[in-house]
C-alpha cells in the first residue's frame, strides 16, 4: 500500500448515521522507523499508535481515533478539524 494515499481510517459508513453523528475528517501520519510503524494524528495531541507492520499501525490509529475523539465528546470538549 502507497503510504501517500489516502485512505479512510473508518471501518463505518463516511455518511452520517443520524442527526447527532458526525464525520470527522483527520490527517494520520504513518512512519516506518527501525521497530517497525509509529502513526499519529496532529490535529489530536497525544492521539499515537504504533504497530510491527503499516496495516497493523494503520488499525492501532483507527481505534486510538475513535476513543480519542469519543473522549472529547464525552467531556464536552471540541474536537479540533484541519
Amino acid at each position: 500500500m502507497d503510504p501517500a494515499v489516502e485512505t479512510n481510517l473508518s471501518k463505518e459508513p463516511v455518511e452520517p448515521v443520524s442527526a447527532k453523528s458526525r464525520v470527522y475528517r483527520l490527517l494520520a501520519v504513518i512512519e516506518k522507523d527501525k521497530d517497525g510503524y509509529f502513526a499519529f494524528v496532529p490535529e489530536l495531541q497525544g492521539c499515537c499508535a504504533q504497530g510491527e507492520s503499516y496495516e497493523e499501525a494503520l488499525d492501532n490509529i483507527r481505534d486510538a481515533i475513535h476513543l480519542h475523539v469519543e473522549d472529547r465528546l464525552d467531556s464536552s470538549e471540541e474536537v479540533a478539524q484541519p
